[in-house]
């Protein structure tokens, strides 16, 4: 089965400073303890309003979905103990693709998460 092919990118110009900043709150909110219920709210809200915002939400609910299944996987394989280095190394990567994400959305681009399954 073949990767769908990424969102056509908006011109800079196209993407208003508000839609900017709700697509960087959107990625804040998943670092302060909000990983899928934040961004949720921000696009069910927002996604009829703005294709930018729709785009940006599908992708992170996509993020943060897949690597919470990678954690679930990670927290069992604990019991092998081969689980203790893959749930930290879930957590790095949830945590530096996230910061990407931020870099990306100031500027109004919307980052493809690796390794996401495509879910929404």
């Amino acid at each position: 089965m073949e990767t769908p092919p990424p969102p056509p990118a908006l011109p800079l110009d196209a993407v208003t400073q508000d839609e900017k900043t709700l697509g960087i709150v959107m990625h804040v909110l998943c670092l302060v303890g909000f990983p899928i219920l934040g961004p949720l709210i921000v696009w069910l809200i927002k996604k009829d309003q703005s294709s930018y915002l729709d785009r940006q939400g599908r992708e992170l609910l996509n993020f943060q979905l897949s690597y919470l299944l990678y954690g679930l996987g990670a927290l069992f394989l604990c019991i092998f103990l081969i689980g203790f280095p893959l749930l930290i190394g879930v957590g790095i990567a949830t945590f530096v693709l996230t910061i990407i994400g931020i870099v990306n959305a100031s500027e109004g681009k919307v980052y493809r998460f690796p390794l996401t399954i495509r879910l929404l």
